[in-house]
């Protein structure tokens, strides 16, 4: 990667009263690294975004201190304003050319998708979206591409050691066979069994509300059903078969 280079200004203005900075178009920053003391610097806002842009946090960049200083610096970390978005604050890294660094390149899937997730047979699969590497700073990569075109059948994968990259520049620190990206079915075994259970519980249900339930007919039920109820006897009356008392 080429080198950037970016102007910084010594900064006296701490604390709170950064905020008069970004007023003015320029962002508080920290420059540090092993064994050395962290430094207070500025920068244009403008100019960091676009330098940002090109470099990202693999891309060395020279920063210029004043008129003198010349630092070799990753940008380790950006500080954004949770409700505008905008950058607040930068933390610059500052490397030694001639000793390896560890830093995270993202995995950035290429490469036309296999037919299969075009049918919706399957899917793509990314199990891993970033990598730890070591390598001198001047030899640090933007971003490692993975070629998805490479997998044809349902649970084909590309692990750590398929990946294409400087392997005399660069060390990733993981086993050769952990999966990066694999073809996976679209409806897995668990869920097709799960589909079918659902299924099966729903048939069940469906089947015993449409029988309804036999058993005999109320007492009640029966007599409407059958002719009206006897009328009841007045009370004195003799029943039938016997003489009214005198």
């Amino acid at each position: 990667m080429d080198r950037l280079s970016l102007h910084a200004e010594e900064r006296q203005i701490l604390g709170k009263k950064v905020k008069r900075l970004r007023k003015d178009g320029k962002l508080p920053a920290h420059v540090f690294g092993k064994a050395l003391d962290s430094e207070s610097v500025a920068v244009v806002t403008a100019d960091f975004l676009k330098t940002f842009l090109l470099a990202g946090e693999t891309g060395v960049i020279e920063l210029k201190i004043g008129s003198e200083k010349i630092r070799p610096v990753l940008v380790r970390d950006v500080q954004y304003d949770p409700i505008g978005g905008q950058p607040i604050h930068i933390d610059f890294y500052q490397v030694d050319l001639t000793k390896k660094v560890k830093v995270s390149v993202p995995l950035l899937l290429i490469g036309e998708a296999p037919e299969k997730v075009h049918l919706g047979e399957a899917i793509l699969l990314q199990t891993l979206n970033e990598v730890e590497v070591e390598a001198l700073p001047a030899d640090l990569i933007e971003k490692i591409e993975v070629d998805t075109s490479l997998l044809k059948e349902i649970d084909d994968a590309i692990t750590i050691g398929q990946l294409s990259y400087d392997r005399e520049k660069l060390t990733i620190a993981i086993d050769s066979e952990e999966i990066v990206v694999k073809l996976a079915p679209a409806v897995t075994a668990q869920m097709e069994k799960l589909l079918e259970e659902q299924a099966a519980e729903a048939a069940a249900v469906q089947a015993e509300t449409a029988v309804p339930a036999e058993g005999p007919a109320s007492a009640e039920a029966t007599a409407g059903e059958e002719g009206e109820a006897p009328a009841e006897q007045p009370a004195g009356e003799p029943k039938e078969g016997e003489e009214k008392a005198s």
